[in-house]
């Protein structure tokens, strides 16, 4: 068996000893999401500035030029008509985060800055104060600080070394919350649970949990995602009330049986309900070699020739031993993983396998080619 196919068998075989366990309770807090409470995304454009000679090179960033004209003027600073700026330690950016729900103004958050032009790095800058506008355009925080940059870099006589990336890095609590969003905690005597994945079973099960703790008729499922619960009118009772049910234990149902294939990597991942029914399979190598062999042709000396190239094609094509084997109905994810590491084939080849599987309907399970 070869190496690549140990290796995923010994990956895949661990995963279907963890997953063969009966599925363990969680709570509503991990299955599902109160309807309402989100975050939101903050974005703004600044400068960083106090770079060590690593800013963008203004020739070709001209919007650094224009960004460091307009705060200066903004400060009362005019430039004479004409002057042309050469800026080293200047660094235009994109400044990102995310503002929590029932932030409230004066509240400090995240945010990360991220290199725009053709900055080396933006270590050791200082991010001058950025509004951050959310999709409304409205601006609701304040972004401002010293950047903290997790890598290293240096050059000497043509050669350089860098150590993780130098062109974005964070500001811890850089930000401050100007503007709240409204956050409603439901409407009217109800709040609304938003289960994760849409699933009627598990939908089901957190009801009857819902049911159990706080009195029958106190939930209901809407649909297969939305579940509706019946809170108190008081706003710290109803904050009690969530924060009872969100520790409730539910079992959720085991999912649908999904085997997820991405093609450019050959990785293959499967849940424990996948099962395969008896097939053939052959499996088998074919290699195509095309090289090209060129030639100088030099003529003898002074006898008035030309020196000619020629270049030779050789194309040969080798097939792999091919052997029929035959693959037995499994019943959980071990034999089918042993099934087919049994072939021999590389993680990029189960990915032809498994789509051939599929169209010929031995492979029982929803297949996924990301």
């Amino acid at each position: 068996m070869k190496r690549p196919a140990q290796f995923l068998l010994a990956l895949l075989a661990a995963v279907g000893m963890a997953v063969a366990a009966p599925a363990s309770a969680e709570r509503i807090k991990e299955l599902a999401s109160v309807a309402g409470v989100r975050d939101n995304q903050l974005v703004g454009y600044g400068l960083v500035v106090g770079l060590d000679g690593s800013g963008d090179q203004t020739t070709q960033t001209p919007f650094t030029v224009q960004s460091v004209i307009n705060m200066l003027g903004n400060m009362g600073v005019t430039l004479p008509p004409g002057t042309n700026l050469q800026l080293k330690n200047v660094a235009a950016v994109m400044v990102t985060a995310t503002l929590p729900p029932f932030a409230r103004p004066g509240q400090a958050v995240d945010v990360t800055v991220s290199s725009m032009g053709n900055a080396k790095s933006l270590r050791g800058g200082t991010l001058v104060m950025t509004p951050l506008k959310g999709a409304d355009g409205q601006i609701y925080a304040i972004a401002q600080g010293n950047m903290v940059v997790g890598g290293a870099g240096a050059s000497g006589g043509g050669a350089s070394q860098t150590i993780n990336h130098l062109s974005a890095g964070r500001i811890p609590g850089g930000a401050t919350v100007e503007r709240a969003v409204p956050t409603m905690l439901g409407q009217g005597d109800h709040i609304l649970f938003e289960l994760n994945d849409t699933d009627f079973g598990t939908a089901r099960r957190v009801v009857d949990a819902i049911n159990q703790s706080a009195g029958h008729g106190s939930a209901e499922a809407l649909d297969g995602r939305t579940i509706r619960v019946r809170a108190p009118a008081d706003s710290s009772a109803r904050v009690a009330f969530l924060g009872q049910l969100e520790n409730l234990e539910v079992t959720p149902v085991q999912q649908a049986a999904k085997v997820i294939v991405n093609s450019r990597t050959g990785s293959v991942v499967m849940n424990q309900r996948v099962t395969v029914q008896n097939c053939a399979v052959a499996h088998g190598n074919l290699t195509v070699s095309v090289n090209t062999d060129t030639r100088v042709s030099q003529p003898a000396p002074l006898s008035g020739g030309q020196t000619v190239t020629t270049q030779s094609g050789q194309v040969a094509i080798e097939q792999g031993a091919g052997t029929l084997f035959n693959v037995k109905a499994g019943a959980n994810l071990a034999d089918v993983v042993k099934a087919l590491n049994s072939l021999g084939a590389k993680p990029m080849d189960l990915v032809s396998i498994l789509q051939a599987m599929k169209a010929a309907g031995a492979l029982r399970a929803e297949l996924e080619v990301i």
